[in-house]
């Protein structure tokens, strides 16, 4: 299951993020996602758990705890939709 985590102070880390998911089990991946000029973090990431319900029970306990000084948001990612709209291509 993948996991969006919103809210992020810009101090926290992939490593940090990898850390608090991994209390409710495997953590496939995990991600905290940066400005690609300053490599500064935009405040969200993503994590992907394979086990469903300690992804669940992770999402269920997790939101809305402060992390960093911070309440944070987690919530099942949603899939990410194809872009449609203007193209230059001929």
């Amino acid at each position: 299951m993948n996991i969006f985590v919103s809210n992020l102070g810009y101090s926290f880390s992939t490593e940090d993020l990898n850390e608090l998911f991994s209390s409710y089990g495997a953590v496939d991946s995990a991600r905290v996602i940066t400005d690609k000029f300053t490599q500064q973090s935009r405040g969200f990431g993503f994590v992907e758990m394979s086990d469903e319900d300690s992804a669940l029970k992770a999402i269920k306990d997790l939101n809305g705890t402060m992390q960093d000084g911070r309440s944070i948001k987690v919530a099942e990612a949603r899939p990410k939709e194809e872009k449609t709209g203007y193209s230059n291509r001929w």
